[in-house]
């Protein structure tokens, strides 16, 4: 399994702005690091588990729920093995923990949006905008 680590949860006032952090360690596969999407997600109280965003390994493929679309932007360092999330116009509605997953096994341009496709997590990062 991946290891991951995430940062940068904090308050923030609605129409701001934060940028979630991700890193990544983990097993190889016969000497080779396991090429992985990286996703993020967030939960709610009393709200199951949302996806947000993925990239895949490759960079190539993104994808990101409809309700973040243009707000949050999703990247990815490989050789910092470190994915982020930077968090513009920021509302209410997206206070919630926010985790980041690793899931690998597939393509290069593998990016899965289905939480049970994933088989690492981080513990998440509280993020709270107030309004």
């Amino acid at each position: 399994q991946v290891q991951l680590v995430e940062s940068g949860g904090g308050l923030v006032q609605a129409g701001g702005s934060l940028r979630l952090s991700c890193a990544a360690s983990g097993r190889t596969f016969s000497g080779y690091a396991m090429h992985y999407a990286l996703g993020w997600f967030r939960q709610a109280p009393g709200k199951e588990r949302e996806f947000v965003a993925v990239m895949s390994w490759s960079g190539f493929i993104t994808y990101y729920r409809d309700s973040v679309k243009s707000r949050f932007t999703i990247s990815r360092d490989n050789a910092k093995n470190t994915v982020y999330l930077q968090m513009n116009s920021l509302k209410p509605e997206d206070t919630a923990v926010y985790y980041c997953a690793a899931s690998g096994g597939g393509s290069s341009n593998y990016a899965p949006q289905a939480r049970d496709d994933y088989e690492s997590w981080g513990r998440g990062t509280q993020v709270t905008v107030s309004s």
